[in-house]
């Protein structure tokens, strides 16, 4: 008896995330489709994934792409992820992170009743404590961060709503941090390490940084779509926080990065005012003990072995276009 091939429909496909996942459900014989912003970089995208043109600003291609697509599980994770951009124009964020997620979610139900929905939500939402959050950690309804309001905002009204009004699948991820060699340059962590395999081969000389001591709970991207995935396979739906469950320091990544090139880290750095930001009194740490027990989910890569991955790209980018 022949299986049925699901179908999946992943927003921000060309991004780290939409590209591991697209890789992931690919391997587990999904049919996918993956909305692509005009004129985004694909290259990381898999030839076999049905691209559909769109943006989460333009309501009518989620509608489009949808009906084309006809998604038994949607995972949604577009969306303005940038603060700078976030804080700047706030407006533009509350359409992309708030209202698509509602038009995408009411477009899914309408072609499949049984669509399974996941919200990339994120650590911002939390207000800051000295204990590892969790998924009943208290929301910052009073931050002035546009970006989090945003997803606080979505979390309530799409996911939580839609479940208990509609009976709807609908579930959160609460992403803390995470990296891989896809992360855009903007990102700290991959700013370090392509500055300092530059360095390496003699491209640059210095590492202009912030605040080294500055800690985050950093994990591999490519392990956390693998938690998504299995959110989205339970009987019943329910959030989670997905982390590494560890903090670790900006100095801890350079440190690593250098020592995998064998750079002396006191030669390399340069600490500007520039990019200084005072150190935080409690850095969000997730607590994944929920993933673990019901999801049977813990993160593979560590920390170390991820700046070391994305150490050996970029140094490997840089030989090859240098060559």
């Amino acid at each position: 008896m022949s299986t049925i091939m699901k179908k999946a429909l992943i927003t921000g496909v060309a991004g780290q995330d939409g590209s591991y996942l697209a890789e992931f459900l690919l391997a587990k014989g999904y049919e996918v489709f993956g909305l692509v912003k005009p004129r985004s970089d694909v290259r990381y995208v898999p030839k076999e994934v049905n691209t559909l043109s769109g943006d989460l600003a333009d309501f009518d291609s989620l509608k489009i792409a949808v009906k084309q697509s006809t998604p038994d599980e949607v995972y949604n994770l577009a969306g303005v992820t940038d603060l700078k951009t976030a804080y700047a124009e706030p407006e533009m964020t509350w359409k992309i992170n708030y209202e698509s997620v509602g038009v995408l979610f009411e477009a899914s139900l309408a072609v499949n009743p049984h669509v399974r929905f996941l919200q990339a939500s994120s650590s911002e939402i939390f207000v800051p404590s000295s204990s590892p959050l969790n998924e009943d950690s208290p929301r910052d309804w009073e931050t002035k961060n546009p970006y989090a309001i945003a997803k606080m905002s979505a979390d309530r009204d799409f996911i939580v709503g839609s479940r208990d009004k509609q009976g709807a699948y609908a579930c959160s991820a609460f992403l803390f941090n995470h990296e891989s060699p896809r992360r855009p340059e903007a990102a700290i962590i991959k700013k370090i390490t392509r500055t300092l395999a530059k360095i390496k081969l003699g491209l640059a000389s210095r590492l202009t940084i912030g605040n080294v001591d500055a800690s985050r709970d950093w994990g591999f991207a490519g392990d956390y779509v693998e938690a998504m995935w299995k959110m989205l396979q339970l009987d019943a739906p329910q959030d989670f926080v997905i982390a590494s469950g560890k903090l670790h320091t900006v100095r801890d990544a350079i440190t690593i990065a250098a020592q995998a090139l064998g750079l002396e880290f006191n030669k390399i750095i340069e600490v500007s005012p520039e990019f200084y930001r005072p150190t935080e009194p409690n850095p969000k740490v997730g607590d994944i003990t929920k993933a673990e027990k019901i999801l049977g989910w813990t993160p593979k890569t560590d920390f170390r072995s991820l700046i070391e991955m994305m150490v050996r790209e970029d140094l490997e980018e840089f030989s090859d276009s240098s060559s």
